[in-house]
């Protein structure tokens, strides 16, 4: 499925949307450029779990866990990831496959730890369509 958006709104309420869909055990991959919307797509995932306090990229924490919602979600951030070994040390295994939902941001750090079921989301600028333009597309893993 692919998503046109024209502004940060229209990414916001795309994934409120997927979030009020989410289900236990769900895992999102989020990718994109460093600016592309990853964050506005996170908070607006996380409001449709119900989630109602601040959410942003766990950039230096690599982990951020969220319990107030209808489901934990575990957003990752790894792009500082050095060695897959360290996403062991935080237990990556007890959030990707419990009870809760993931949303990981640069999972091609990662690609042979995720799990099968894992939803890919590929968030695009076409700076011809306008600086607020993104394209954005939701498939299975492979």
């Amino acid at each position: 499925m692919t998503v046109e958006t024209n502004g940060p709104q229209e990414t916001f309420q795309l994934g409120e949307r997927l979030g009020k869909e989410a289900a236990p055990g769900s895992v999102f991959c989020l990718y994109g450029d460093l600016g592309v919307g990853k964050t506005v797509f996170s908070q607006g995932f996380a409001h449709g779990l119900g989630i109602e306090g601040p959410v942003n990229s766990p950039t230096f924490t690599i982990l951020q866990q969220y319990e107030d919602g209808r489901l934990p979600l575990y957003h990752f951030d790894v792009y500082r990831i050095g060695d897959v070994e360290e996403m062991e040390e935080i237990g990556y295994e007890d959030c990707f496959y419990g009870d809760g939902v993931c949303l990981i941001e640069w999972p091609e750090r990662i690609r042979e730890l995720l799990p099968e079921h894992a939803v890919s989301i590929r968030i695009e600028k076409d700076l011809e369509r306008g600086f607020d333009y993104r394209r954005i597309t939701i498939k299975e893993e492979a």
